[in-house]
């Protein structure tokens, strides 16, 4: 591999995955360009604060950013212009610098109540819905995004959606590269979002099945996006946007991700989670990040083979291995420059 221009890297929304905690520890290397929030769901109303800051507490601070300074993005989900437009404009006011919405989301019962990817099947809803927020808060000074698939059953208005969001006023399009009838089955189709991209004058970013370097570099050829996403990989590799990172920087790749990073990640993780959750719903948890660790990572499959009838956060944690720098308080810097996981303050 040689050295490649460099791009930016954002941090995909994952529902009931990506919250406060996971968004810190995986920004926390300085590698990630910025990240996006768990889907605020809107419906017919302007929402109270706390939702917003439910879903997104990073709102106050004065950058809406994690505590490595990754900017982080709010998202919103929903089919009624009117409302989503007064939800952004909520959201500005409450901190947000930038605001995304999504038409990705896959979840059946998301589909069923007309949000997500369900309004793919009908482009001009989109640029409907994408004007309605962009004009209610281009005075505002901040601008929205969005999120596509392929399509919903099927790829024939993928163009036509992908232009919709953009005449709508969107700054960027991520485009996840599969149709929601795919879902997450391999292969992601790169190749489509190339065609998005040669026909939009905004930025495009990949995402979908971006879990190693080679990973990033085909999907970065097939689809000519300078910019990527990436959400299950990451998990799986909380150094793959370092690794990335480095690469663009030294043409270089850096080692495999040892088990004792992976470990120090989920040994953190608990330590956060535990302050405001039983300890349970902390297994159960671990058990979910493990879990995507473990089919790429021999060693991550042997320990959840191992751990994944175990119930009591010590006995798991301890399953984990001893992990000595979870308590530190300064940031380890490794060859690549960028930060190591940095230890976090564990109180609520």
């Amino acid at each position: 591999m040689t050295q490649v221009a460099s791009g930016r890297i954002g941090l995909a929304p994952m529902e009931g995955v990506i919250d406060v905690v996971t968004r810190e520890l995986l920004s926390a290397d300085g590698a990630l360009d910025w990240t996006v929030t768990e889907f605020v769901r809107v419906v017919d109303t302007r929402l109270p604060a706390r939702v917003f800051l439910r879903h997104c507490p990073e709102l106050e601070t004065a950058a809406c950013a994690t505590a490595s300074g990754t900017p982080v993005h709010l998202q919103l989900l929903g089919s009624d212009p009117e409302a989503l437009a007064a939800n952004a404009v909520r959201a500005q006011a409450l901190g947000a610098r930038q605001v995304d919405l999504n038409f990705g989301c896959p979840a059946k019962t998301v589909n069923r109540h007309d949000g997500g990817a369900s309004l793919l099947r009908q482009p001009e809803r989109v640029h409907t819905v994408v004007r309605a927020v962009a004009e209610a808060l281009a005075p505002l000074g901040i601008a929205v995004t969005a999120k596509i698939r392929l399509g919903f059953d099927d790829k024939h208005v993928a163009l036509a959606c992908a232009e919709a969001a953009e005449s709508g006023g969107a700054a960027h399009l991520v485009v996840h590269a599969r149709t929601r009838r795919e879902g997450y089955r391999p292969p992601a189709h790169w190749e489509w979002i190339g065609r998005i991209q040669a026909r939009l004058s905004i930025p495009v970013i990949a995402n979908g099945d971006i879990w190693t370097l080679e990973d990033y570099w085909k999907a970065r050829t097939l689809s000519g996006c300078a910019d990527v996403m990436l959400g299950r990989g990451i998990l799986a590799d909380p150094w793959l946007a370092r690794r990335i990172k480095h690469w663009q920087r030294h043409g270089e790749m850096l080692p495999a991700t040892p088990w004792s990073a992976r470990a120090e990640i989920l040994h953190a993780y608990a330590q956060r989670m535990r302050a405001h959750l039983p300890e349970k719903v902390v297994v159960s948890l671990l058990k979910q990040w493990l879990n995507q660790m473990r089919g790429r990572h021999e060693e991550a499959a042997r320990r959840f083979a191992a751990l994944r009838r175990r119930t009591e956060l010590a006995d798991f944690l301890a399953g984990l291995g001893p992990v000595p720098h979870v308590t530190g308080t300064q940031p380890r810097v490794d060859a690549s420059g960028f930060s190591m996981a940095r230890p976090l303050d564990v109180t609520p």
